[in-house]
């Protein structure tokens, strides 16, 4: 497949998702009360909210926080005036950026957004410069040394679940979904005793751009590391490939 996309596999390695819990848990209530005002508290009628519910499970967000997250929304009360944005542009190297953002603000977030992009060596473009270049797919991250099935085995079973395709990697093995069939494989391989480190739904790229110089790596990781950490941006998305090699040197 065209692959998870590269920045999450480095964010992984870094252990940076541990170590930004707060930030994480502010982002994943963020999307919980979108889904609950949008489509209603309840996530058996509520795809986006089951799917948001079950994101912040796996990072181990409190069921309180959950709740009150569900209540939020479905109520109306604050954080119901959250707008989602969506912000494209080019990261070094002509590499495709998709940025989805929360905010209760758009002339500030669009302004820090901005401000991120080009100090890093990218800009901000139109709308639709880069979007087209993203399919939105349902992707299930499993950790080969926590798997105790047989690969092979884990590969028929995704697919007779109804997976696109099924990838491996070094550490682990990458299930691709179409976001119709998300939770239904999702929880077909979890009745089997399978268990994911990511499960979300996310927007992956065609084709990829290879990045070999230092420097565009640097500014582009920079770039990334920056997005991933503003408050009001759910999601950075972007269309490079580069080495482990490479991608070290900047830990």
């Amino acid at each position: 497949m065209s692959g998870h996309s590269k920045w999450s596999t480095i964010k992984r390695k870094k252990g940076k998702a541990d170590a930004a819990k707060g930030v994480i848990f502010t982002k994943l209530a963020r999307e919980i009360i979108v889904a609950a005002r949008a489509g209603g508290a309840s996530p058996e009628g509520n795809f986006r909210l089951r799917i948001a519910i079950s994101n912040a499970k796996n990072a181990n967000m409190p069921n309180d926080n959950i709740k009150r997250a569900i209540e939020k929304g479905a109520g109306g009360g604050d954080g119901s005036n959250y707008e989602e944005l969506t912000y494209e542009g080019y990261g070094p190297g002509g590499v495709a950026v998709l940025v989805k953002a929360m905010t209760d603000n758009r002339n500030r977030t669009a302004g820090e957004v901005r401000h991120i992009f080009s100090r890093n060596g990218g800009n901000m473009g139109e709308t639709g410069c880069v979007s087209w270049m993203f399919k939105e797919k349902g992707l299930l991250v499993i950790d080969k040394e926590t798997c105790d099935m047989d690969i092979d085995d884990l590969m028929l079973l995704a697919l007779d679940l109804g997976a696109d395709d099924v990838s491996e990697q070094d550490e682990t093995i990458e299930i691709s979904v179409a976001p119709e069939m998300f939770q239904s494989v999702k929880e077909g391989m979890e009745k089997d005793g399978l268990s994911f480190t990511e499960s979300e739904i996310s927007m992956i790229p065609d084709n990829t751009v290879e990045v070999t110089d230092p420097d565009q790596a640097k500014y582009l990781l920079r770039m990334m590391e920056a997005l991933d950490d503003h408050d009001d941006i759910q999601s950075a998305h972007a269309n490079f490939d580069l080495s482990d090699e490479l991608a070290e040197q900047f830990d």
